[in-house]
């Protein structure tokens, strides 16, 4: 018989195409972002800093923490609350410092990741994206923007960037750490990360330890460039050497405990 009049009918001789369809590609949704702000006595900052959030347009929840404020940042908090469905505004009735704000702030959110935004200008962002990144690409659980690795800064407070450098070489001697800026305000957390480490901090001691139980606990880190805007005494900033001192001994603490 010619080949082309064959008879294919023998089913030995049949060979069936079976196209295996290929899965469905997983979908991952993005993350939901709380931002926490800790407020005290920041009547001329605070609502500029929320704009700013706002308008980066990432933010799923904003915490603030009213830190009993003794100006008119509560009454300014209360306007742009009322006209946002998902500000949430908290309020301690005295005030009880940084580190305890930011902890009353991280038990009122609900997103996967929670990032600290000082409500003073210093930090712009702008920056979320860049923090974001590594966390996303799955690099890292904590992210923290770096003032020291080449963004753009206002250059001035010499010597308080020499304390924050300090700090950061005692940090990475006790801990075996490369970290350029251990006091940055900038520190974004997967929650079940944060979920694991007991604070304790009531004032600025709260950055050393939050990055000493991660240390300790071998979580991964990465650092991202940020700007940074610092502002002076005279303009309105807190932090002071009775906080390096504070610091110094929260670093050597928690190298033993927690």
């Amino acid at each position: 018989m010619p080949e082309h009049q064959r008879d294919y009918s023998d089913a030995d001789e049949v060979r069936q195409l079976v196209i295996v369809p290929s899965p469905a590609p997983m979908y991952n949704p993005p993350m939901r972002l709380s931002v926490v702000v800790p407020v005290y006595n920041e009547q001329d900052t605070i609502q500029e800093i929320l704009n700013r959030v706002e308008d980066v347009g990432l933010a799923d929840e904003i915490v603030v923490v009213d830190d009993g404020s003794t100006d008119a940042t509560r009454e300014k908090l209360e306007q742009v609350a009322a006209n946002n469905h998902h500000i949430k505004v908290l309020v301690h009735p005295e005030n009880r410092g940084k580190g305890a704000a930011v902890r009353t702030g991280f038990e009122a959110t609900s997103g996967e990741l929670v990032l600290i935004q000082d409500a003073d200008l210093e930090y712009d962002p702008r920056d979320y994206p860049a923090l974001l990144a590594p966390i996303e690409e799955g690099k890292a659980d904590v992210v923290y923007g770096s003032r020291f690795l080449g963004a753009p800064r206002r250059s001035t407070m010499f010597w308080h960037m020499v304390a924050n450098k300090l700090l950061t070489l005692l940090t990475n001697v006790l801990y075996d750490s490369i970290l350029s800026d251990m006091e940055t305000g900038y520190k974004l957390l997967r929650r079940e990360v944060l979920e694991d480490i007991p604070l304790r901090a009531k004032r600025f001691e709260l950055e050393p330890e939050i990055t000493a139980k991660l240390l300790k606990r071998k979580v991964r880190i990465f650092e991202v460039p940020i700007t940074f805007n610092p502002r002076e005494y005279h303009e309105g900033k807190k932090i002071g050497l009775r906080d390096a001192f504070e610091a110094v001994w929260a670093l050597l603490k928690y190298r033993f405990v927690d």
